[in-house]
């Protein structure tokens, strides 16, 4: 229905927009005649009044089904409203079907009726409330509110800023009116902010301080027609008044369909960039959270919102980027509120998926511009990128016959990337600290009801029917997001045995489908690291087969626990510092890569491919690496603020020496040489500047010390190290999701864990079999002892039962151990099965017994053999 009425001619349009007006005021307020047969009519003596969203809707239908209207009865003509809140979008034309015969004495003086008055300013808005508050009738300035409100075309006209005038124009106007002049320039140049300067008036912006001002130096100041500062002041003086609060939301019940429309099929955006006022001006509305708004006025606006045009969407964010973190908070939580309200009001399933609610999916796109808004207003790093491998990653052999199946590569150019963000120039991991927190995006009602696997599959098919909310990871927690890489890893994997046995069938011999390691425990690097360059020269794509380990001389077979032991141990053996791959900071327990190591590349390529073979086969790692290494695997370099991470004492040094008040060149007399140890204690030189011997570092240029010292130290003295790693890891990831899921924070949780060990939580989560439950005693002594456990007995306990002494994604509670018994009272150990995370205890007879026994058995527990 909106979409036909709104490709009619403009006079047909009119038309249809007229009769729904009457329909409306026919609903609210009725004809006037008490003995009305119309059961569509307020005056109807049945008729069951209906609150104003209810009235909007129902007017539409009696306009699709062509319903009778009735005329309006001569004691209505020309009276005041009855129900002025409610006739916002009514009074307009309910005085336009009046006939012409009006007695002027009914009306109220032409002056307070405003009828010709199209769109509004700050200043008219005033004049009509206080006439208003003279008589204490709001419905002229209800009626106007409506109307204007209602509108798309009179909001783009309303609460434009005053044009900058010229010299001489400023004297022409002094000269008539010099008071005047001056109160209209105080108001010009106080009520002005950065985000609405006119491009006369733009080199003023810089002495604005807000949130974003760094961002207007780097971007300029985003230009818009309408004076924000006086919406606001207007909002501010309105919605204070529940009657007058009233007409904006039915206003808005109206508008949000026709501007649908209008950006659907009339492209009017590019005809008129102030298009973009309309949603500037609704959504400094602070009451669009409000419960009246949630059911039908704001899910239709976001609807509207959500058909923006590419530019008119980046517009929108690099204006919000220039607000202050309250407004940019207030944004957020109006479109968390909407999304919360429908999920919670919804039983969403299988059958039911949120992924269809056009609701939901409006108010997430609609946060997505907010969310590149507080990525915009952050704190930016833009200029530090890493350079992309000199070598691309070969191909696999096995191209052609993907093409034939018809499962070649969608992402061969590399990770998807957001339009949005291409159209701004930036990415979120520019971001070093964002207006407000990340977390405030994360909606979790909405990761509750998410069917994950299916909006996988709407993220890969990419169809304009089905949404994915994976295209706009913002709103996922880790945990769901650690799911959708889940199903990638695994139907990757899936695609690549499928491959390996079309592979036999054509070619006549056995391929394995797995991406097998045979490993000796005495020289488990040696053998990995042969095996895993073989593969990685040969057919890189074997490195995205599920990973089967086995140990030379053991049992085990692999399930997942012999691959979980296989990483630590090979985590442990790289990382021992007597190789000498990387330093290690006593105060921080955190490595770094060794710039003067005697290992070849091929030992830093090995870490890079097994901790990108830890994410795609779903493992944890206890590696201790500072944050600024996963911003350089996300393509970011290392720069000062990372010191204080990675080398916190070397940080504060430098940080000493840009805050020093006295004279740098004399009291402290370096240059721009700087002397390292190698691996055996000597001192090695290095110039961050050609002849930096020569070159003493003073107050004038200890800034562009300090920047080379850190690039020199994160960067440039282990590039050759870093690549190699690197490489290993986009080996295995190149074409996952990884990059565009995930920021460096949720990388380094992927490949760690969490250090948090919740073990109520494990409690709370663990099942139980065997004959055991939660209430037998031997359970309830098990959790008084390991409860009782310090930390590193907790981890250890870890290790033994699931493989390993971290918390996964989501915390403890996602493991779900099982505790199964092993037969009556024993001398046995306890045992576990590390692949399915189940422990096998005996029913022993006391909690001495059980606590020696577990400390044991968690104590020696390394090795795969028959227990």
């Amino acid at each position: 229905f909106m979409c036909t009425c709104n490709s009619q001619p403009v006079l047909k349009r009119a038309a249809a927009k007229h009769l729904i007006e009457r329909y409306y005021h026919q609903l609210t307020e009725g004809c006037g005649n008490e003995a009305c047969t119309n059961e569509a009519c307020g005056s109807s003596p049945g008729f069951q009044r209906m609150d104003n969203n209810a009235a909007a809707i129902k007017a539409l239908e009696l306009y699709k089904n062509n319903a009778k209207l009735c005329d309006p009865h001569p004691s209505k003509k020309g009276a005041s409203s009855a129900f002025p809140e409610n006739s916002a979008k009514g009074a307009h034309n309910f005085s336009a079907c009046s006939n012409g015969k009006m007695n002027h004495k009914d009306l109220q003086p032409a002056r307070e009726d405003f009828r010709d008055l199209n769109f509004l300013t700050e200043e008219k808005v005033y004049e009509i409330l206080s006439l208003c508050s003279e008589t204490e009738d709001y419905s002229p300035l209800i009626r106007v509110i409506g109307r204007v409100f209602s509108s798309a075309e009179s909001l783009v006209q309303s609460f434009r800023k005053a044009k900058q005038h010229t010299k001489e124009e400023l004297k022409s106007l002094q000269a008539k009116d010099e008071d005047k002049d001056e109160d209209e320039k105080e108001t010009a140049s106080g009520s002005s902010t950065a985000m609405e300067v006119e491009p006369e008036a733009s080199a003023s912006s810089a002495d604005r301080p807000s949130d974003g001002e760094n961002n207007v130096q780097k971007f300029g100041p985003v230009e818009v027609s309408v004076d924000i500062e006086a919406v606001r002041r207007v909002y501010d003086k309105l919605l204070s008044n529940e009657k007058i609060e009233a007409a904006f939301l039915n206003a808005l019940v109206y508008l949000s369909p026709n501007v649908e429309c209008d950006l659907t099929y009339h492209n009017v955006y590019a005809a008129d960039p102030n298009y973009l006022n309309v949603f500037i001006i609704v959504m400094e509305n602070s009451n669009l959270h409000s419960p009246e708004y949630l059911e039908i006025a704001l899910p239709q606006f976001c609807k509207a919102m959500s058909k923006l045009p590419l530019p008119a969407l980046a517009k929108l964010a690099r204006l919000w980027s220039q607000y202050s973190a309250d407004q940019i908070r207030r944004l957020v939580e109006t479109f968390q509120q909407l999304i919360t309200y429908t999920v919670i009001s919804n039983e969403f399933s299988s059958d039911n998926l949120v992924n269809e609610d056009d609701g939901v999916v409006a108010a997430t796109k609609c946060l997505k511009i907010v969310y590149y808004a507080n990525v915009l207003g952050g704190d930016l790093d833009m200029d530090h990128n890493e350079e992309d491998d000199d070598e691309p990653i070969p191909e696999s052999s096995e191209l052609t016959l993907q093409e034939l199946l018809g499962e070649e590569r969608r992402n061969k150019k590399g990770p998807r990337v957001d339009p949005l963000e291409t159209e701004l120039g930036i990415r979120s991991s520019d971001c070093r600290k964002p207006l407000i927190s990340f977390e405030d995006f994360i909606n979790e009602p909405l990761n509750d009801v998410l069917e994950m696997d299916k909006d996988y599959t709407f993220f890969k098919v990419e169809t304009e029917s089905k949404f994915s909310f994976m295209t706009c990871p913002f709103i996922l927690n880790p945990v769901t997001k650690n799911l959708g890489l889940y199903y990638d890893n695994r139907i990757r994997m899936y695609s690549e045995r499928r491959i390996t046995a079309l592979y036999s069938l054509v070619q006549g011999q056995q391929l394995n489908p797995y991406l097998r390691l045979k490993v000796r425990r005495d020289h488990i690097i040696d053998d990995a690291l042969v095996r895993l360059e073989m593969i990685a020269m040969e057919n890189p794509a074997d490195l995205k087969k599920q990973l089967y380990v086995e140990f030379e001389g053991e049992q085990g077979v692999d399930e997942g626990g012999v691959s979980k032991e296989f990483f630590q141990l090979v985590v442990e053996e790289i990382f021992n510092r007597d190789i000498g791959m990387f330093t290690y900071d006593e105060s921080t327990k955190l490595f770094w890569f060794n710039p003067s190591s005697f290992e070849n590349e091929g030992q830093f390529t090995l870490i890079g491919i097994v901790l990108g073979l830890a994410i795609y086969n779903n493992c944890i790692l206890d590696v201790h690496f500072p944050m600024v290494v996963y911003r350089k695997l996300m393509g970011k370099k290392g720069t000062f603020r990372d010191l204080a991470d990675s080398h916190p004492v070397l940080y504060q040094s430098l940080k000493d020496l840009l805050e020093y008040e006295g004279n740098v060149e004399e009291d402290m007399m370096i240059t721009f040489q700087i002397s390292q140890t190698d691996l055996f204690g000597n001192p090695l030189m290095y110039d961050l500047k050609e002849g930096g011997d020569k070159i003493p570092v003073t107050n004038e240029n200890r800034k562009d010390f300090v920047a080379l010292y850190a690039e020199y130290m994160l960067n440039k003295s282990v590039e050759k190290q870093f690549k190699a790693f690197r490489r290993g890891f986009h080996m295995v990831t190149n074409e996952s999701p990884l990059k565009y899921l995930f920021r460096p924070e949720e990388i380094e949780l992927l490949i760690c864990g969490s250090r948090n060990l919740d073990f109520q939580a494990l409690e709370d989560s663990t099942e139980y079999d065997g004959g055991y439950n939660k209430d037998s005693r031997i359970i309830r002594d098990f959790w008084e002892t390991v409860h009782s456990f310090g930390q590193e007995q907790k981890r250890l306990f870890l290790q033994f039962t699931t493989g390993t002494d971290r918390a996964p994604v989501g915390g403890l509670g996602k493991l779900k151990m099982i505790i199964a018994k092993n037969g009556p009272d024993s001398d046995r150990l306890p045992t576990s099965h590390t692949c399915f995370n189940v422990l096998l205890l005996p029913e022993y007879s006391t909690k001495e017994k059980l606590t020696e026994r577990l400390l044991k058995a968690i104590t020696y527990a390394k090795g795969f053999g028959m227990l």
